[in-house]
Protein backbone atom coordinates (compact mmCIF):
# COMPACT_ATOMS: atom_id res chain seq x y z
CA UNK A 1 0.00 0.00 0.00
CA UNK A 2 1.35 3.40 -1.02
CA UNK A 3 -0.73 6.40 0.04
CA UNK A 4 -0.50 9.81 -1.59
CA UNK A 5 -1.53 12.60 0.76
CA UNK A 6 -2.40 15.97 -0.77
CA UNK A 7 -2.73 19.44 0.74
CA UNK A 8 -4.41 21.33 -2.12
CA UNK A 9 -3.64 24.91 -3.08
CA UNK A 10 -3.74 27.07 -6.17
CA UNK A 11 -0.18 28.36 -5.74
CA UNK A 12 1.37 25.56 -3.68
CA UNK A 13 0.06 22.02 -3.39
CA UNK A 14 1.79 19.76 -0.91
CA UNK A 15 2.19 16.06 -1.50
CA UNK A 16 3.47 13.21 0.63
CA UNK A 17 3.88 9.54 -0.10
CA UNK A 18 3.79 7.08 2.77
CA UNK A 19 3.82 3.30 2.80
CA UNK A 20 3.57 0.74 5.59
CA UNK A 21 6.65 -1.33 6.41
CA UNK A 22 6.49 -5.08 7.16
CA UNK A 23 6.18 -4.35 10.89
CA UNK A 24 3.06 -2.27 10.21
CA UNK A 25 4.65 1.12 10.83
CA UNK A 26 4.29 4.03 8.42
CA UNK A 27 7.39 4.70 6.33
CA UNK A 28 8.26 7.82 4.37
CA UNK A 29 8.68 7.43 0.62
CA UNK A 30 8.78 11.03 -0.64
CA UNK A 31 7.32 14.50 -0.10
CA UNK A 32 7.42 17.94 -1.62
CA UNK A 33 5.32 20.64 -3.22
CA UNK A 34 4.01 21.54 -6.62
CA UNK A 35 4.82 25.26 -6.68
CA UNK A 36 3.11 27.29 -9.38
CA UNK A 37 3.83 30.72 -7.88
CA UNK A 38 5.96 31.64 -10.92
CA UNK A 39 2.96 31.02 -13.20
CA UNK A 40 0.76 34.06 -13.63
CA UNK A 41 -2.80 33.10 -14.59
CA UNK A 42 -5.13 30.75 -12.75
CA UNK A 43 -5.76 28.54 -15.81
CA UNK A 44 -1.99 28.22 -16.33
CA UNK A 45 -1.53 27.32 -12.66
CA UNK A 46 -4.21 24.65 -12.92
CA UNK A 47 -2.52 23.16 -15.99
CA UNK A 48 0.86 23.28 -14.18
CA UNK A 49 -0.70 21.45 -11.20
CA UNK A 50 -2.30 18.86 -13.48
CA UNK A 51 0.91 18.11 -15.38
CA UNK A 52 3.08 17.85 -12.27
CA UNK A 53 0.60 15.70 -10.36
CA UNK A 54 0.38 13.35 -13.35
CA UNK A 55 4.20 13.03 -13.23
CA UNK A 56 4.10 12.15 -9.52
CA UNK A 57 1.38 9.56 -10.13
CA UNK A 58 3.36 8.00 -12.99
CA UNK A 59 6.61 7.93 -11.03
CA UNK A 60 5.31 6.50 -7.73
CA UNK A 61 2.09 4.73 -8.75
CA UNK A 62 0.32 5.07 -5.39
CA UNK A 63 -2.53 2.71 -4.56
CA UNK A 64 -4.55 5.18 -2.45
CA UNK A 65 -4.95 8.94 -2.26
CA UNK A 66 -6.27 11.27 0.39
CA UNK A 67 -6.84 15.01 0.23
CA UNK A 68 -7.61 17.65 2.80
CA UNK A 69 -11.11 19.13 2.52
CA UNK A 70 -11.72 22.85 2.50
CA UNK A 71 -13.14 23.32 5.96
CA UNK A 72 -13.55 27.06 6.40
CA UNK A 73 -12.14 30.10 4.70
CA UNK A 74 -13.00 33.75 5.29
CA UNK A 75 -11.71 34.80 1.87
CA UNK A 76 -14.18 33.74 -0.85
CA UNK A 77 -11.56 34.28 -3.57
CA UNK A 78 -9.20 31.82 -1.83
CA UNK A 79 -11.97 29.23 -1.42
CA UNK A 80 -12.82 29.49 -5.11
CA UNK A 81 -9.20 29.08 -6.25
CA UNK A 82 -8.53 26.16 -3.90
CA UNK A 83 -11.77 24.54 -5.07
CA UNK A 84 -10.54 24.78 -8.65
CA UNK A 85 -7.25 23.14 -7.64
CA UNK A 86 -9.17 20.39 -5.83
CA UNK A 87 -11.16 19.79 -9.01
CA UNK A 88 -7.98 19.38 -11.06
CA UNK A 89 -6.53 17.04 -8.43
CA UNK A 90 -9.73 14.98 -8.35
CA UNK A 91 -9.68 14.74 -12.15
CA UNK A 92 -6.06 13.51 -12.14
CA UNK A 93 -6.79 10.89 -9.52
CA UNK A 94 -9.94 9.71 -11.29
CA UNK A 95 -8.07 9.41 -14.58
CA UNK A 96 -5.53 7.24 -12.79
CA UNK A 97 -8.36 5.16 -11.26
CA UNK A 98 -7.00 6.04 -7.83
CA UNK A 99 -9.51 5.92 -4.96
CA UNK A 100 -9.74 9.26 -3.15
CA UNK A 101 -10.58 9.83 0.51
CA UNK A 102 -11.12 13.30 1.93
CA UNK A 103 -10.60 14.50 5.49
CA UNK A 104 -11.22 17.77 7.29
CA UNK A 105 -8.26 19.48 8.95
CA UNK A 106 -9.67 18.49 12.37
CA UNK A 107 -9.94 14.83 11.33
CA UNK A 108 -6.30 14.89 10.22
CA UNK A 109 -5.19 16.55 13.46
CA UNK A 110 -7.17 14.06 15.54
CA UNK A 111 -5.71 11.11 13.66
CA UNK A 112 -2.10 12.27 13.87
CA UNK A 113 -2.00 13.88 17.34
CA UNK A 114 -5.09 12.43 19.07
CA UNK A 115 -6.32 16.02 19.50
CA UNK A 116 -8.58 17.58 16.86
CA UNK A 117 -7.61 21.14 17.78
CA UNK A 118 -3.84 20.60 17.74
CA UNK A 119 -1.73 23.46 16.48
CA UNK A 120 0.37 23.17 13.32
CA UNK A 121 3.71 22.71 15.19
CA UNK A 122 2.21 19.80 17.16
CA UNK A 123 1.02 18.10 13.97
CA UNK A 124 4.38 18.65 12.28
CA UNK A 125 6.26 17.18 15.23
CA UNK A 126 4.03 14.09 15.26
CA UNK A 127 4.58 13.66 11.51
CA UNK A 128 8.32 13.81 12.16
CA UNK A 129 8.07 11.24 14.96
CA UNK A 130 5.69 8.85 13.17
CA UNK A 131 7.84 8.85 10.02
CA UNK A 132 11.12 8.66 11.95
CA UNK A 133 12.47 11.83 10.35
CA UNK A 134 15.44 13.81 11.60
CA UNK A 135 13.66 17.15 11.13
CA UNK A 136 10.15 18.46 10.63
CA UNK A 137 9.33 18.24 6.92
CA UNK A 138 9.36 21.58 5.10
CA UNK A 139 7.59 23.44 3.68
CA UNK A 140 4.40 23.38 5.74
CA UNK A 141 2.30 22.26 2.77
CA UNK A 142 4.38 19.08 2.42
CA UNK A 143 4.14 18.38 6.16
CA UNK A 144 0.36 18.81 5.95
CA UNK A 145 0.20 16.39 3.01
CA UNK A 146 2.17 13.79 4.97
CA UNK A 147 -0.29 14.22 7.86
CA UNK A 148 -3.17 13.58 5.45
CA UNK A 149 -1.45 10.40 4.21
CA UNK A 150 -0.91 9.23 7.81
CA UNK A 151 -4.56 9.94 8.60
CA UNK A 152 -5.67 7.80 5.68
CA UNK A 153 -3.35 4.95 6.65
CA UNK A 154 -4.91 5.03 10.11
CA UNK A 155 -8.37 4.90 8.57
CA UNK A 156 -7.42 2.00 6.28
CA UNK A 157 -5.87 0.09 9.19
CA UNK A 158 -8.98 0.66 11.32
CA UNK A 159 -11.30 -0.40 8.50
CA UNK A 160 -9.24 -3.52 7.84
CA UNK A 161 -9.18 -4.44 11.52
CA UNK A 162 -12.94 -3.93 11.87
CA UNK A 163 -13.57 -6.04 8.75
CA UNK A 164 -11.36 -8.82 10.16
CA UNK A 165 -13.51 -8.80 13.29
CA UNK A 166 -16.74 -8.81 11.26
CA UNK A 167 -17.67 -5.31 12.44
CA UNK A 168 -17.63 -3.57 9.05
Amino acid sequence: MLVLGIDPGIAITGYGLVTVDPAGSPALVSFGVIDSTAVSSTPSRLLFLYEHLREILAEYQPTHAAMEKIFFQKNLKTVSAVSEARGVISLCLEQGRLPLAEYTPNEVKLSVTSYGNAHKPQVQEMVRILLNMDAIPKPDDAADALAVALCHIGYLNFSSSAADKGEA
